[in-house]
């Protein structure tokens, strides 16, 4: 069994796991962000001082934290980003 959801790749709580809280508030976060999804910019360099929710659309060559991650949403969440990988349609 995969540990997330096949479309939003939300985490499961898994039998036996420690601080179940945790990955229920991870899932809740990213609905929240998926289901009212805003595109704050198009950037290939994360902004500084970014604000909690916000969501930007990582562009080519992307820099910093960012790098490797060219293609992918990064969602600010908790002061670090997650990365969300976007699906055709």
């Amino acid at each position: 069994m995969s540990e997330t959801t096949i479309n939003l790749e939300l985490p499961y709580i898994l039998p036996s796991q420690a601080q179940k809280h945790v990955t229920h508030n991870e899932a809740l976060q990213r609905l929240d962000a998926l289901t009212q999804l805003t595109i704050t910019a198009s950037l290939s360099t994360p902004p500084s001082g970014p604000q909690e929710g916000t969501c930007y659309d990582v562009t080519a060559s992307p820099t910093g934290a960012w790098t490797g991650k060219s293609g992918a949403l990064a969602l600010r969440q908790d002061g670090d980003w997650t990365f969300i990988s976007p699906r055709a349609g």
